[in-house]
């Protein structure tokens, strides 16, 4: 038999050279940690001798570049070519699944980019000190401290509305680090009725008002703003709490109207329809429960006067409805009886205006 070591000697695979960068020649080495340190380090690869006596033995394998699909191929070997000035081979900068980047709730779509909004703490209690019209605070629940307390004290003063809502609330509005508590600012400022009251006296002039019980679609109260500043409106009454926000949406719908009538925000608006009464202004509410019909004229609306129209839902709230001087519907001819509250507030100030454009005081 013959011996082992009677064999010829197998041929010796040459290897790459691989040479510095200021052209030196460096060893072949097999450990290649004993390369770090030196200006670059020799990449290993199987020879073509060794792809071919590995493809006789075990059939052809597949490459790892071949494994990728071939939009990642220049890819991957560009991750592993990438070294540092030492040698050693950098990690790979891609990022991982859990990156803090990821949105929280991929399925719901991103807020409404024209609502101005501020998150933080200490960032809203500067816009309340500062004098900023806020549309509306919310504070995370059970969240008790001094700054809260400041907050609180400054919107009671400025009637901004503030509603302690969860966590979740606080996460739907916005994706930062909002510390429990965020608010948007009105696109518009809110005026003091009792000065817009006293002015028109003092002006000579007959005072029209709107007074919206609960209107919470932002394009009705658009539609309506549009409706009022056509006919004559000279200010528009909302409540603090459970009105349409007044975003973008409701002034493009307003056509610009939002940025020329002034718009009243009340704490109490049944002590503001009491104040108004007192102050010599008739309360009318237009409701589809009154026996009384717009078209017969019963009422003269040529004085001061302040129209009520309710929600889109269940109507002006019957304590409202107790402190009008006088009730009224829209007659209508078709099967549905009911009408959109822009479409009816049209209707109204139109009889508005068609009484005392002929009394002559228009």
């Amino acid at each position: 038999m013959e011996k082992r070591t009677n064999r010829p000697a197998q041929p010796v695979t040459e290897r790459r050279q691989y040479f510095d960068s200021q052209n030196r020649p460096v060893p072949n080495r097999r450990n290649p940690r004993e390369d770090q340190g030196r200006d670059e380090a020799p990449r290993f690869e199987r020879s073509r001798a060794d792809e071919g006596r590995n493809d006789e033995q075990f059939g052809e394998p597949r490459r790892r570049d071949e494994e990728r699909p071939e939009g990642r191929r220049d890819e991957g070997r560009r991750d592993e070519d990438r070294r540092d000035e030492g040698g050693n081979r950098e990690e790979s900068r891609r990022p991982s699944s859990s990156s803090s980047d990821k949105p929280r709730y991929p399925h719901r779509p991103a807020q409404d980019r024209s609502i101005d909004m501020i998150f933080g703490l200490r960032p809203i209690l500067e816009a309340l000190s500062a004098g900023r019209t806020l549309d509306k605070i919310f504070l995370l629940r059970a969240t008790k401290n001094s700054m809260t307390q400041d907050i609180n004290a400054l919107a009671r003063e400025a009637s901004v509305p503030v509603s302690m809502v969860p966590i979740e609330k606080l996460d739907n509005i916005t994706r930062k680090n909002h510390q429990g508590a965020v608010a948007f600012v009105s696109p518009i400022d809110y005026m003091p009725l009792d000065n817009i009251l006293a002015g028109l006296y003092e002006e000579g002039k007959t005072p029209l008002l709107l007074v919206l019980d609960r209107i919470t679609d932002v394009r009705n109260f658009g539609s309506i703003a549009r409706n009022a500043e056509c006919l004559g409106v000279h200010a528009i009454v909302v409540p603090s709490h459970g009105a349409a926000q007044i975003n973008g949406d409701a002034l493009k719908t307003s056509a610009g109207a939002l940025n020329i009538i002034p718009v009243c925000r009340e704490h109490n608006l049944k002590q503001t329809l009491t104040f108004l009464r007192e102050s010599g202004v008739q309360i009318v509410a237009c409701t589809e429960k009154s026996d009384a019909s717009l078209e017969a004229e019963t009422v003269d609306l040529t004085g001061p006067l302040a129209i009520l129209m309710g929600s889109e839902e269940d109507g002006i709230s019957p304590e409202y409805l107790r402190l009008a001087d006088h009730k009224l519907r829209i007659p209508m001819a078709g099967q549905i009886s009911s009408l959109n509250v822009s479409v009816a507030s049209g209707i109204m100030l139109y009889e508005v205006l068609r009484q005392r454009l002929g009394a002559g005081k228009e």
